[in-house]
């Protein structure tokens, strides 16, 4: 008979482009990386596949969204569960309808029909969540929604396959096949010839959509099915957030940061082809949340876009197999940027819908080739560039490893070093850091002033106590900043009660670099950490104690990198907790107040400082700790980071006022922090709901000094109030 021989030879020819197809579409992308450049991080293998386990199919990651995670785990061990009943089904199309020799094959037989069911109904609640619950961050349309049709379809054609085979092979229903067994009684009275018939219909259309769908995934956001895994294996291991060392003394080098896609490193662009476009990145950003233009997911996406369609151009390679199933035509770039958003109107503290809609409205087919566009301008705005607080939440919820600050800071790089291109207020700030130290612009001999008002208790320099134990760090804010300066003469104040030998390098300290570098000023950052390195040799500095957590990230995981070996930072909340532990302080004093803490995101997301200004708190007599809906990992940021502190927020809410009143929520008499930019943002906040008089906000370091000492000085409350 011919039908047996032109079913294998259709079987083979239909596997055999689909293969080809994939190959295609998977090389020609693997092509367009290639067109990156070489990022040169050793490979941790062990580090790399511990990590690997845990966010794959441990899933750690997605179950920070619970149900959604819980959802996927179904789908992910489902597939994997499926692809042996696969084999199964497909040997039975060719074997004439003998299944594979399987021991058991009754209770393997009934793990598949429960594994249908189970994928079914997850994907069902995956279609609920997007167009049910309407969640912002997940995209409606066609596109977004075409996998739920290909696995619900898939899903069916197993199971009317089975049930088909069973009246053909003359099998009763049974228990051990359930949910085919109810469609047999469906189909109840039709001849064993239409149940062949209907088997290999039901047969066929089970292999070309599982074909088709292999086709599909590298050209749309699934092929995070193959780039994830090698994206969470290749993920950076060094400290968190540090950022890529640019060589500024390479004299061949024709550009620094990223000014085209094609400067961005092949793992970056790895970034880019492991979305899943699921939205957990801008559901979090703070920008996102409080109607500014960046949304970190958009990043993504634009850049993703952005590089298939230039490298498409380049390679001559086209990105879509076979083209007249998924080619679109068009490149896309961004359009009417210029326009005015909407005014934002959140429905909550914070929305990310506005910012949603804006994406969406200026995504748009372009008039240019790929090749022809600017990735600053035509691809990504400066205003969405700029509106980054580099908090790191977005990468925090990513269940790819995607990483997301370093790709804003190296278009940052570009404007700053190749363009000039810097908002006003962050230029005055980095010209005043040049000029003086200090973003104020404040004189550089001033910076020990903040010495002046603190009692008599002594603060000696490194020259007057050449023999300290540990550094005291200043940092800009603690020197100059009027608010900042009481934490400052709290640790003082606390320091010296615990014992601890501690020096100061006065007017010799310098600007950390922090603000700079997160800015794009590579070339100012590197200056200010040379100059810091060569004063912390020259004292022998072994410890430093900083109460700013962008100075103690700074000082801690990326001088080293400059030449900073055998010194141990300490935030000031880890060593006033080690001092209070070891019962070098003591809280003697009740403080009677409803505390709720903010993570400072350098301090916590950055360096995994969660618990120590907790245990403070805990270890006071009178604390009521509260805490907020957003806590520890995914607590919101301030608004103050990544340079934002010294410019201004002029689209969507203010992102401290958003952060306010999340803690207000709370109901607290004191919102605590242990960064001086939080501290400002938030005492600002409750200045901007009227709440001041009752709400205060307060470090660490003054809490515990009152719990030590006893209520603060009458004089040292009116200033607070004046500040």
């Amino acid at each position: 008979m011919l039908w047996p021989w032109i079913h294998y030879l259709l079987f083979l020819l239909v596997l055999g482009y689909a293969l080809f197809l994939f190959y295609r579409a998977v090389y020609h992308r693997y092509l367009y990386i290639k067109l990156g450049q070489t990022s040169g991080t050793p490979v941790d293998w062990n580090m790399r596949a511990g990590e690997l386990v845990s966010q794959m199919l441990g899933h750690r990651k997605l179950l920070k969204d619970r149900k959604s995670g819980i959802m996927h785990i179904v789908i992910f061990y489902g597939f994997i569960i499926l692809q042996f009943g696969a084999l199964d089904l497909i040997y039975m199309g060719l074997s004439g309808g003998a299944p594979l020799p399987i021991p058991g094959y009754q209770v393997f037989g009934l793990s598949q029909e429960i594994t249908v069911v189970l994928v079914l109904l997850a994907i069902g609640y995956a279609a609920y969540r997007r167009y049910g619950e309407k969640l912002k961050r997940l995209k409606k349309g066609w596109k977004p929604s075409i996998v739920v049709f290909f696995i619900t379809f898939l899903m069916l054609s197993v199971l009317f396959s089975l049930a088909f085979h069973r009246i053909w092979m003359g099998h009763e229903v049974s228990a051990y096949a359930p949910f085919s067994s109810l469609i047999v009684l469906l189909f109840a009275g039709i001849s064993v010839t239409a149940a062949k018939v209907l088997f290999f219909v039901s047969w066929w259309a089970h292999l070309v959509i599982l074909l088709s769908f292999l086709v599909y995934i590298p050209q749309s956001k699934h092929f995070h099915i193959i780039t994830a895994p090698i994206n969470i294996f290749l993920s950076r291991k060094e400290p968190a957030g540090r950022l890529r060392k640019l060589d500024l003394e390479n004299e061949e080098a024709e550009s620094f940061g990223v000014g085209r896609v094609e400067d961005f490193t092949q793992k970056q662009m790895l970034d880019f082809y492991a979305c899943v476009e699921c939205g957990r990145c801008t559901n979090v950003c703070p920008a996102s949340g409080t109607g500014k233009a960046l949304s970190p997911m958009h990043l993504i996406v634009k850049l993703r876009d952005h590089l298939t369609e230039k490298g498409a151009a380049i390679t001559s390679k086209s990105p879509w197999v076979p083209a007249f199933a998924f080619a679109d035509g068009h490149a896309h770039s961004l359009v009417n940027t210029a326009e005015e958003r909407p005014d934002w109107k959140a429905q909550g503290i914070t929305d990310i819908g506005p910012t949603l809609e804006w994406q969406k409205s200026t995504w748009q087919p372009a008039e240019k080739r790929p090749e022809d566009m600017q990735l600053i301008g035509d691809v990504m705005s400066e205003e969405e560039i700029w509106a980054c607080t580099t908090c790191r939440n977005c990468e925090d919820q990513c269940p790819v490893a995607n990483e997301h600050v370093d790709k804003i800071i190296d278009l940052r790089r570009h404007l700053v070093l190749m363009e000039g291109s810097v908002p006003q207020e962050g230029q005055r700030a980095m010209q005043n850091i040049e000029r003086q130290s200090n973003p104020w612009g404040i004189n550089r001999n001033d910076r020990s002033k903040w010495m002046e008002d603190i009692g008599g208790i002594p603060v000696p320099t490194v020259k007057e106590n050449p023999n300290f134990d540990v550094l005291f760090f200043i940092g800009s804010m603690g020197s100059y900043d009027n608010r900042t300066r009481k934490v400052s003469r709290a640790l003082v104040r606390l320091l010296n009660e615990a014992g601890v030998s501690f020096a100061i390098l006065g007017n010799e300290e310098k600007n950390s670099g922090d603000t700079p570098r997160r800015m794009g000023n590579e070339l100012l950052f590197q200056q200010l950490c040379q100059e810091n390195i060569e004063i912390f040799q020259k004292y022998g500095v072994s410890k430093i104690v900083t109460a700013c957590p962008h100075t103690f990230n700074t000082l801690k995981n990326e001088y080293p990198e400059f030449g900073l070996e055998g010194v141990e930072v300490l935030h000031h909340t880890q060593l006033l907790e080690q001092l209070v532990r070891e019962g070098r302080l003591k809280p003697k004093h009740a403080v009677n107040e409803r505390i709720t803490y903010h993570d400072s995101c350098y301090l916590g997301r950055y360096n995994d400082v969660y618990d120590q200004p907790r245990n403070i708190l805990r270890a006071i007599d009178g604390v009521e700790l509260v805490e907020m809906e957003r806590t520890r990992e995914n607590g919101m940021c301030c608004g103050a980071g990544g340079g934002m502190m010294w410019m201004e927020e002029t689209s969507g809410k203010r992102v401290n006022l958003a952060r306010t009143e999340q803690a207000l929520q709370t109901k607290p008499t004191v919102i605590s922090s242990a960064c001086p930019y939080c501290l400002t943002m938030m005492e600002d906040g409750t200045k901007l709901k009227e709440v001041e008089d009752r709400v205060k906000a307060r470090d660490i370091a003054e809490i515990l000094e009152q719990a030590v000492f006893g209520h603060v000085k009458a004089e040292d409350q009116k200033t607070m109030q004046e500040v």
